[in-house]
């Protein structure tokens, strides 16, 4: 198929972006919510997603504070390596024997064996960890993925409180991008696919030409306009996810994850380990890659499907945009790295060309004045991070930011525009900001965890700008690794 995606023989596109993510848990406490979240997610995600998707064109996502985590365990001998090699080892591979030992003892061997696939899972891990596999060094080597950038901790930008403080987020997380990946393409990660109308100016000032919408909201699901991606003023481009497609692997009740093979994520041993499958019956793992299998066939018709009749209404090939969370695979959905590497291996199969996001938006034919305020959140409005169930964490993060932006002013008036209480000050306010704590407080997923967090970082935005508007020093302007990349010059922007 030519650049443009029109080749006679082809039936479309399928630009399969997958978002990985984490806020900031190095350091702030261990299971379930704590560092051991990000742990986690390195041995069951990360690791087989970077082997899987390895020369094929697919879209990564790395938020920023994601990468500034997984900077933390490049190093052998450092001691958040240490914590994660621990974990793997002691937590995972130790505590799932003593499961299996346990279930055998109580005469449940086929629970016991159940777990045997989990438990090789980690040992994979262990062995990959022991042998010097890296995370960012990995995804660097990635061959024909396309790694996109983010804004620096996750925010929902259309509910940062001024253009200012927007173009701190984007320019930070962009600024750390093309550090450790080499450059900048312009993909961005837009937060939680969160817009709405006057963003076009902060993303273009950063240098940002294209990134993922959710219409779902302004176009009913299964629409030919949600496999057009879409030209904005600016030279800004858009391209819609495609919510159809989406919901056969999202959808809680009826998406692939619930087919009855496949390892129920919610029903735990003592340790949290699971052998059981969604039906009830002991997990087996032949059966559960069999219904991967099929699962992805019935995917990539679908998509195909889609992709003719867009093409028989248009004449032109259209663009499906399916864009997932990268921890639902192997971590939620255990078997959901073999679908995607079925889906990756079919989809040529039957005509259909796999696209980067950077390929899908250089396809854009229909040009609009603008997009409607939309997420890919509950509702598909921003009411998830901005309700009733929300607002201390919405209310502090608003205060901080304005209070840091009249406080920057101040010291840069006063030539102190580099102390290091401002930095630490920024820092806080970016952590502040993240969209998981309002998310995580609305869903009621974690208990107290979010806001503590919110409180704590609160309490030290307060210490350091007090530091910093008294001229007193700051113990360091650092929060673990956290946004190492700041672009201040944005706060002392009128």
């Amino acid at each position: 198929m030519n650049g443009r995606g029109d080749h006679s023989g082809g039936v479309g596109a399928l630009a399969l972006v997958l978002h990985a993510h984490m806020p900031y848990v190095v350091g702030f406490g261990t299971w379930p919510f704590g560092e051991e979240w990000l742990w986690e997610a390195i041995a069951s995600v990360y690791l087989p997603l970077f082997e899987t998707i390895d020369g094929f064109p697919v879209t990564l996502g790395l938020t920023p504070v994601l990468c500034d985590q997984l900077e933390l365990v490049e190093s052998g001998d450092g001691p958040e390596r240490q914590r994660l090699v621990r974990f793997v080892e002691e937590t995972r591979i130790g505590l799932v024997g003593s499961d299996r030992r346990l279930l055998r003892e109580r005469g449940e061997s086929a629970l016991a064996e159940a777990l045997a696939s989990q438990e090789e899972q980690y040992r994979r891990a262990a062995s990959a960890l022991a042998a010097g596999w890296r995370p960012l060094a990995r995804a660097r080597a990635l061959r024909g993925v396309e790694v996109l950038a983010s804004a620096a901790t996750h925010p929902v930008l259309p509910i940062v409180a001024t253009d200012a403080a927007r173009r701190f987020q984007i320019a930070t997380g962009i600024a750390s991008h093309r550090r450790r990946f080499g450059g900048f393409g312009g993909g961005i990660w837009l937060p939680e696919c969160a817009w709405r109308p006057g963003l076009e100016d902060a993303l273009a000032r950063c240098g940002v030409r294209y990134f993922c919408v959710d219409r779902t909201r302004a176009v009913a699901s299964g629409g030919a306009e949600h496999l057009e991606p879409l030209a904005l003023p600016g030279g800004l481009v858009a391209v819609p996810i495609d919510w159809e497609l989406v919901r056969l692997v999202w959808d809680e009740r009826s998406g692939y994850p619930t087919r009855a093979p496949y390892r129920d994520y919610y029903r735990g041993t003592e340790h949290h380990f699971n052998p059981w499958a969604n039906d009830g019956s002991p997990y087996r793992r032949g059966r559960a890659l069999a219904q991967a299998e099929s699962d992805a066939r019935d995917f990539v018709a679908r998509v195909a499907s889609r992709l003719r009749d867009y093409q028989r209404a248009t004449g032109r090939c259209g663009v499906v945009c399916c864009a997932l969370d990268a921890e639902l695979l192997g971590h939620w959905w255990a078997e959901g790295v073999e679908w995607l590497r079925s889906v990756l291996r079919l989809a040529p199969t039957v005509g259909i060309e796999l696209v980067t996001l950077g390929e899908a938006a250089s396809r854009a034919r229909r040009e609009v004045a603008g997009l409607e305020e939309a997420s890919w959140g509950s509702g598909k409005d921003l009411s998830t991070w901005d309700c009733a169930a929300a607002d201390e964490i919405v209310a502090a993060a608003r205060i901080a930011e304005l209070r840091l932006l009249a406080a920057a002013r101040r010291a840069a008036r006063a030539g102190c525009g580099d102390a290091p209480a401002l930095a630490r000050a920024a820092r806080e306010l970016l952590a502040l900001q993240a969209s998981d704590w309002a998310f995580m407080a609305t869903k009621r997923t974690a208990g107290p965890y979010p806001l503590e967090r919110v409180r704590a970082h609160r309490r030290e935005f307060d210490a350091a700008l007090a530091a910093l508007e008294h001229c007193r020093p700051v113990e360091r302007p650092t929060v673990g690794n956290l946004a190492p990349d700041l672009a201040v010059e944005h706060l002392f922007a009128p």
